[in-house]
């Protein structure tokens, strides 16, 4: 019976190798021995002068106030490529509160915030006493995306602009209007908007900060208009926690 089963075994290999000389094989690949089964690391792709020249370098930004927003209107801007409107800041360049808002209006046409949320504003700036002329007014988009919201693959490149553009106002007061724009500091950035003032130095300045919620929000959930207006209130003050 063991015969049988060599004899089997032989057939079984003459006809396999029949039939790679018939696929047109005739001859092993490498003249070494090599373990199949064995496993091998990646090729480590050889660095050139090429790839040294390809590597990705920290881009400079202006350093101006000026140049930056000269800059952020050019076609080297994110959004260029969105083919939309874009609106610079307003408001006075050494403003001692500088409120940051994520995206343009669907009704904007000259200026940012000038549709029923932007009347909101105004209204809670009057409650304290200032006006629209006497902030400076940021937006984490210049112009708006397709969808209102800024793409969650997009928003990392434009809160670090954002980053910069404070770092040239130094404000004194940041008033971070909903959930986008709180995330331009690591304080604020997912916390629950009931949480106090923060005091930062992240812009060459101490500046106290606040992430409340958007004029467009409370449009739609008037409830929460006391809420916001507390956190003004607590801005204003410049009392932290």
């Amino acid at each position: 019976m063991g015969g049988e089963v060599v004899q089997d075994w032989q057939k079984a290999v003459a006809s396999t190798l029949e039939w790679w000389r018939d696929a047109g094989v005739d001859m092993l690949v490498e003249d070494d021995v090599r373990d199949w089964l064995a496993r091998t690391p990646p090729p480590v792709p050889a660095v050139t002068s090429e790839t040294a020249v390809a590597a990705p370098v920290a881009e400079a930004l202006p350093d101006t106030l000026e140049a930056f927003v000269e800059w952020r209107m050019s076609d080297a801007a994110p959004e260029a490529g969105w083919h939309m409107p874009r609106f610079a800041p307003t408001g006075p360049i050494d403003a001692e509160w500088v409120f940051v808002t994520d995206v343009p209006e669907a009704e904007d046409s000259e200026m940012l915030m000038s549709g029923p949320a932007g009347r909101l504003l105004d209204k809670m700036l009057a409650a304290i006493g200032s006006s629209r002329e006497s902030v400076h007014l940021l937006p984490l988009a210049w112009a708006r995306p397709m969808t209102g919201r800024i793409a969650p693959d997009e928003e990392a490149r434009l809160i670090e602009l954002a980053r910069h553009h404070l770092s040239l106002l130094r404000p004194q007061k940041l008033f971070l209007l909903g959930q986008s724009a709180s995330r331009v500091l690591a304080e604020t950035a997912g916390n629950s908007l009931t949480n106090p003032i923060r005091l930062v130095n992240h812009f060459e300045a101490k500046t106290a900060a606040v992430a409340s919620y958007h004029p467009r929000f409370l449009l739609e959930r008037p409830a929460a208009k006391s809420e916001a207006w507390k956190h003004l209130l607590l801005l204003s003050r410049g009392t932290a926690e």
